[in-house]
């Protein structure tokens, strides 16, 4: 498995290219912004981009995919459903046009890598987090020491609560490749992120 990181300054966010060395597929989750060093840096490790993962809709996470798709031709975007179709500022998914819904529980197929999807709402109605092996793509869901903001359209507190009781009771240790700032694991989360605590210690 090949993980590389772009941090995308214009957006602040954490775009990622996760590849599989065997068959030579990738996918790139959440370009925020166009970033054409991602598709250099596939072709620099012998991958080949086959898809877009989108953690969720937000324009600072979907901005660069009309850019990829120019450039690499007409290869599916992921998206949940509670978050496609939207044609406001904030979440402009309805430009992306056809996208390939995907729900709780579904495992996509990259190469002979499996990408779990665990619907995570809470940031946004459409917030997922990815699961390949030790990694967990957090997005807006999780991150070092805090996590997604709830006070714009489609959040709440409730949800994203639940989300983190529901990453934080995974067995076992992951880690931890959020949407903004930096990485973690989830033990460390477990252990010192107030939002996780206050949600594993509810019920």
């Amino acid at each position: 498995m090949v993980i590389k990181h772009l941090f995308l300054p214009s957006v602040y966010t954490n775009c990622y290219l996760l590849g599989d060395e065997e068959s030579g597929a990738a996918a790139v989750i959440d370009p925020g912004a166009p970033a054409p060093e991602l598709v250099d840096a596939a072709r620099e490790a012998g991958l080949t981009i086959r898809a877009v993962f989108l953690t969720h809709g937000h324009y600072d996470h979907v901005g660069g995919v009309a850019d990829l798709l120019e450039r690499l031709g007409n290869i599916p975007v992921y998206l949940h459903p509670e978050d496609a179709g939207k044609s406001d500022p904030l979440m402009p998914t309805a430009a992306l046009g056809d996208v390939t819904l995907w729900r709780d529980g579904d495992v996509v197929k990259l190469g002979n890598l499996n990408v779990e999807v665990l619907h995570t709402p809470g940031h946004s109605k459409g917030s997922v987090v990815l699961k390949c092996r030790d990694i967990l793509f957090t997005g807006d869901t999780l991150f070092a020491g805090s996590m997604g903001r709830t006070d714009l359209p489609g959040g709440s507190y409730e949800e994203i609560m639940a989300s983190l009781k529901r990453l934080g009771e995974l067995e076992g240790d992951f880690q931890v490749l959020p949407g903004h700032e930096g990485f973690s694991t989830l033990e460390a989360e477990r252990k010192g992120n107030y939002y996780m605590r206050e949600a594993l210690a509810d019920g």
